[in-house]
């Protein structure tokens, strides 16, 4: 019974998934027109995850007036409801366009990597538009480009995402099967893209840090394949610059990771990425619970 209604619910994924690529089509401006009813309906009408929001924000931000986190609130609804309508973009954007709302201020980085032959890892967090940067990987060197990814639990949405995800040539990767993946390609000269993952599903595996003033655990795979395949760790930077446009800004965390001391890349990733949220908090994904575990005693 239970897969007889499962495929009742799909067979509505597929026109919900024809009107997605019909509103990819449309012009820039008349998405983010939608994005601001959007931006109504998730923020005023739904009030969606308004009071994990909130919550992110005070234990993150103890220091700022109820009116100051109030408004980075609001400004991060209007982000997350442009975040919507640019993940509908990429369905069918072209390169050029995507090249130029994504500039990525220092390519001859990972082309100085490439030179030396050498794998990168790099991770950022889930700010700006972190879509667009993964997607743009095959476009910043010359490297073999790959990324991780989480599956949707809808079939036609998994494999529509997959597409639009790849369209550029990045190959993707499946996180539940990350170490045969990297295993199979560990003779490629390529670079890995990674999201920090401050609420891992094995705590035990993680790494305890402070972030944001809160006792955080955050998934250690962007160090551990570092470590096996001596890959040089990149941060990317994203910043936005207005809405659409944004730049991505690679900063060195380590090249000598076979060598570094346990913990020490995914503390300095996730220091800069701190770094980061304090500079344009508005732009994170603060509607997720990332502070499910709680450090063991002792």
């Amino acid at each position: 019974m239970a897969g007889k209604k499962r495929k009742f619910i799909y067979l509505f994924s597929y026109p919900i998934l024809g009107l997605v690529y019909l509103l990819s089509i449309l012009p820039m401006p008349v998405l983010y027109g939608i994005s601001s009813i959007i931006y109504l309906l998730l923020y005023r009408t739904f009030a969606y995850r308004v009071k994990v929001v909130r919550n992110n924000l005070r234990n993150s931000f103890p220091e700022k007036s109820d009116a100051e986190l109030r408004l980075i609130e609001k400004r991060f609804y209007r982000h997350l409801s442009d975040i919507f309508v640019e993940t509908i973009k990429s369905f069918t954007i072209s390169p050029a366009q995507l090249k130029k709302r994504m500039k990525v201020l220092n390519a001859d980085l990972l082309e100085k990597y490439y030179h030396k032959n050498q794998k990168v890892i790099a991770v950022t967090g889930h700010i700006g538009n972190w879509e667009w940067a993964a997607i743009t990987l095959p476009f910043q060197s010359s490297h073999d480009a790959q990324g991780v990814y989480l599956p949707i639990k809808d079939p036609v949405f998994n494999r529509a995402m997959i597409r639009s995800r790849s369209r550029f040539g990045i190959d993707l990767l499946l996180a539940s099967d990350m170490r045969n993946e990297m295993e199979k390609r560990k003779d490629v000269l390529s670079i890995t893209g990674f999201i920090a993952d401050q609420s891992p599903s094995n705590p035990d595996k993680g790494e305890w840090v402070t972030f944001l003033n809160q006792d955080t655990c955050v998934a250690k795979g962007t160090e551990r394949y570092a470590r096996i395949y001596d890959a040089a760790v990149l941060f990317g930077m994203i910043k936005k610059v207005k809405r659409g446009y944004y730049t991505l800004e690679y900063r060195l965390i380590s090249d000598q990771a076979a060598v570094s001391a346990e913990g020490e890349i995914t503390a300095r990733h996730t220091a800069v990425l701190e770094e980061l949220i304090k500079a344009q908090p508005e732009y994170w994904l603060w509607s997720h619970k990332r502070w499910k575990h709680k450090r063991k005693a002792g």
